[in-house]
């Protein structure tokens, strides 16, 4: 069974000056919309520098976080365009479209809405961040920057180890102040890279500069998420282990449907 992008959002009324002096419906938290996240994280704030940790198919998280942050405010999304940065093509925007016609959505409109930058050097990415991010997030207005891989570039043997140490924290602190400064959620997944040294201090970075940590993981006896790190929420582990097809099947093989995560 298919499970829809389209939720209640959280909401609060806000009393704001205006000619009429009427309510106005602000949403707070832009959530994963899968039950048994939700029950653990309530969901993503404005301001928030969030890193999801796990596989490679949790990529397709971020495909759906850009197709749901286009979605009208009452029906859970953002009403806004989105800055998606992919580093060395860990994701696809086929996916996106994919996903925008499963819900029955224009794919060619969710598309365009995308702002797509692609990198492959930690060099290219981190010339992107720091100069080229301000201007992308603030000519099509978006609230959701969504980065994939974040740390892949980095590991390469093209860059020394005190450099990739030193730059990627540079840009780590530029992304979580950046997210407070505009008043925007910014999403990146860290992929498996396993058996390195500089996996694990870049993982050290990541997780010291962050204000959100969750991290998918799988053992042979079950799947979950852990929210590690949180400013305001009670941390925890939500158990994944489900007959809904959408909770368990991106913690195993990659499959050709880049929508095997709503199925």
């Amino acid at each position: 069974m298919q499970q829809s992008l389209i939720i209640k959002p959280t909401i609060i009324q806000k009393k704001i000056p205006n000619k009429q002096n009427t309510l106005q419906t602000v949403v707070t938290k832009f959530t994963f919309n899968i039950s048994e996240i939700d029950n653990l994280f309530p969901g993503f704030r404005a301001g928030d520098f969030a890193v999801l940790y796990g596989p490679q198919s949790i990529t397709s998280l971020t495909s759906i976080f850009c197709v749901r942050a286009q979605l009208p405010a009452q029906s859970g999304g953002l009403e806004s365009d989105v800055v998606f940065i992919d580093c060395a093509s860990s994701s696809s925007l086929s996916n996106i479209g994919y996903i925008a016609e499963q819900q029955h959505l224009d794919a060619k409109a969710i598309l365009e809405r995308v702002h797509d930058m692609r990198v492959y050097t930690a060099y290219r990415l981190t010339s992107l961040i720091m100069e080229k991010l301000q201007e992308a997030v603030e000519t099509c207005n978006a609230k959701l920057v969504v980065i994939s891989d974040i740390a892949g570039p980095f590991l390469h043997d093209n860059v020394d180890d005190q450099e990739a140490r030193t730059v990627y924290s540079q840009i780590m602190s530029y992304l979580s102040n950046f997210a407070k400064r505009h008043h925007i959620i910014i999403i990146a997944t860290y992929l498996s890279h396993e058996g390195s040294t500089r996996n694990s201090f870049l993982q050290e970075i990541t997780t010291s500069k962050t204000n959100t940590v969750l991290r998918f993981t799988k053992t042979p006896y079950n799947k979950e998420v852990e929210l590690e790190k949180h400013p305001s929420y009670m941390l925890g582990v939500a158990d994944l282990t489900s007959e809904n097809q959408s909770l368990t099947d991106f913690m195993g093989p990659k499959k050709e449907n880049p929508n095997y995560f709503l199925m």
